[in-house]
């Protein structure tokens, strides 16, 4: 069962929404985010990245950025860029890219829900990236970026969405890189109650994306129950932000590796040590090999590109060793590439399959010695991970659109 809850959101007034809106603060690096918000004062990566505002050589984890962005949070609010509501609403987010399109429920989910799984977790967390939006989030007093939340659809839920966005939306933008942006407020407390109760009825939610920003708020969560043992459960900081949708709107792309050697290995006794391995190897010239079902990969060695096809023998009867990243990593980067830990390997980086097979094909004639492309892990195969307990592999997933940042915020 799961608890789902209004608050009131500080966002931006109407006529601002457009220049705030930004990407999220950690698909981009410091330099990428000051030319996206060079010329525009309003941009949220002012707050959601702030050391853009600072000198060059500012370490991004000084004292100084975090409260660079409570300072510039302030400015918003004084000069009326952005407000917060009077009173507690869920509020309907629909983003909409190259004709997806997704609708979810902004609300705020519980801290001891996290802590207890009723919602669901599938990656590792790295402790210093978890720090560093404890402090963003603590300084600023606010969540100021959602959780990507997802759960197994309920037509009580949609039903409920779908008759809120028959209505004028307060917001309908349309961001830099094309993706369409709309909210609707759901003041209402029939339609409040409504919606609380439906997520009742659903027995558990699940992260599709930011669980260094879900860590990172109950590390804040619990850090404030220590500075105030008399809390009674109700307060702000026992809940963190988040937009939910259901499994069946959102779309996952490959998750794919490119490595920078072939631990000494020509390419010729590569693909022979791939076939060894257990993958079936044939040439697909050099036309990019996008793989078009489970188990089957593509690679690109120089100018060519290789179809590889995983062997029965060599595919685990497991949720985990059964994914594409595990096949090729426990088969192939592994033994063969000796690549043993993938998340602090420096010889391997990995590429969002929004980029495309010309994302792969850039990044081998800039140098990297092999590509390999992997197909999409699935929305069930997420869940049943995260019902089992278990672990997914590093970058085994990549959701688009991200989550427009700066539309609204959780005030702590």
């Amino acid at each position: 069962m799961a608890t789902v809850r209004p608050f009131r959101a500080l966002r931006p007034d109407r006529k601002y929404a457009k220049d705030v809106v930004s990407l999220p603060y950690d698909v981009m690096n410091r330099q990428e985010a000051a030319e996206m918000a060079a010329g525009d004062p309003y941009s949220f990566l002012h707050i959601c990245r702030s050391e853009i505002d600072m000198p060059e050589d500012t370490d991004p984890y000084d004292k100084a950025v975090y409260e660079r962005a409570r300072d510039n949070i302030g400015k918003f609010i004084d000069e009326g860029i952005m407000k917060q509501d009077e009173s507690p609403s869920f509020y309907i987010y629909r983003q909409i890219m190259n004709g997806n399109v997704q609708t979810g429920i902004v609300g705020c989910v519980s801290v001891d829900e996290y802590l207890d799984n009723t919602i669901k977790k599938h990656e590792l967390t790295r402790v210093e990236k978890e720090q560093d939006r404890i402090n963003h989030f603590d300084i600023c007093n606010a969540d100021t970026e959602p959780v990507f939340l997802t759960y197994r659809k309920q037509e009580t839920i949609r039903s409920l969405t779908e008759a809120v966005c028959a209505e004028t939306p307060e917001y309908d933008i349309t961001g830099d890189d094309g993706v369409r942006h709309m909210l609707w407020i759901v003041g209402d407390e029939e339609k409040i109650g409504a919606v609380t109760a439906a997520f009742r009825d659903v027995p558990s939610l699940y992260i599709a994306d930011g669980h260094h920003r879900s860590a990172s708020a109950c590390g804040v969560g619990e850090k404030r129950r220590k500075e105030n043992p008399g809390y009674d459960g109700s307060e702000e900081f026992n809940y963190f932000m988040a937009v939910i949708f259901p499994d069946e709107d959102l779309r996952v792309y490959d998750y794919n590796r490119v490595v920078q050697d072939l631990n000494g290995l020509s390419e010729q006794e590569f693909l022979i040590a791939a076939e060894n391995a257990g993958f079936e190897v044939s040439e697909a010239g050099t036309a990019a090999c996008r793989p078009e079902r489970p188990h089957e990969f593509g690679m690109l060695l120089g100018e060519t590109w290789y179809k590889l096809t995983a062997s029965e023998s060599i595919i685990p009867d497991d949720p985990i060793g059964s994914l594409d990243v595990s096949v090729l990593q426990d088969n192939l980067l592994g033994p063969v590439l000796r690549i043993d830990d993938p998340r602090t390997d420096s010889r391997i980086d990995f590429v969002g399959g929004i980029r495309g097979m010309h994302g792969l094909e850039k990044r081998v004639a800039e140098g990297m010695a092999a590509a390999f492309a992997v197909y999409p892990v699935s929305i069930s195969s997420l869940m049943d991970v995260a019902d089992n307990g278990m672990v997914m592999p590093p970058k085994s997933t990549w959701f688009e659109p991200k989550l427009g940042s700066g539309l609204f915020m959780h005030m702590l």
